[in-house]
């Protein structure tokens, strides 16, 4: 029994047998899968030590399969080939560097499917940020990119607090009698508080524009990461 199973996803006949034929004896096991959908079974169901992904496939493309495997903790932890005769048709989807992938452009020989190969296996090593680990592509969209917009959108409620301090001296204002019969020296101490609170209001208004930044970087980071 082979003890490594390497998949194969390609509609093109030559080019799965060629990838078969080119792997160098071993113990390992070659699946053929012809389109997306067929390719996505066997990937949920088999132990894999390799996936060799075309980025064109009918039924299901290799971008969607890519974007489904990316979305599971699990899944995106088997190294990663993926082959097009075009590359400018991945660096669409996907920026480069490719860090946890191997690009194979078509056609190609056995040395640089063996170098693709190895590249591969180390890249899919590295330790990858859990900043998405949603089980679905979609999911991600709907929920991770939302919670950090919902998140921007929490960060701007301090500024409420503006007006909400700014509101006791509408109320000291409302009722001057009283307010200086209970405390006559009081007036000067709650001018100083108020230039104390108005500067501090003015240095959390800044931490939050730059929060706000850099959740708005994050946001816009994973929505062309999952386009």
């Amino acid at each position: 029994m082979a003890s490594n199973k390497i998949l194969v996803i390609d509609d093109t006949t030559v080019v799965r047998v060629k990838v078969r034929e080119m792997l160098p004896p071993g113990n390992f096991e070659v699946l053929e899968a012809k389109d997306g959908v067929e390719g996505l079974n066997f990937i949920l169901q088999e132990k894999l030590s390799l996936i060799m992904l075309d980025f064109l496939l009918p039924k299901m493309s290799g971008w969607e399969v890519f974007q489904k495997v990316q979305a599971d903790p699990e899944l995106r932890k088997i190294p990663l080939v993926i082959m097009s005769g075009r590359k400018e048709e991945v660096t669409e989807k996907i920026t480069e560097p490719f860090e946890y992938f191997e690009f194979l452009g078509k056609p190609f020989d056995q040395k640089q499917l063996i170098s693709a190969i190895k590249l591969a296996m180390t890249k899919a090593k590295q330790p990858r940020p859990e900043l998405v680990t949603v089980g679905a592509a979609v999911a991600v969209k709907n929920g991770t990119v939302a919670a950090l917009e919902a998140a921007t959108a929490t960060v701007t409620t301090p500024s409420v607090a503006n007006t909400a301090i700014a509101t006791p001296s509408a109320a000291n204002t409302a009722k001057p009698t009283a307010a200086s019969n209970a405390t006559p020296s009081a007036g000067g101490a709650s001018d100083a508080e108020i230039n104390a609170l108005n500067e501090k209001m003015v240095k959390m208004q800044a931490e939050i524009d730059g929060l706000k930044k850099q959740l708005t970087q994050v946001v816009t980071f994973i929505k062309q990461k999952i386009k």
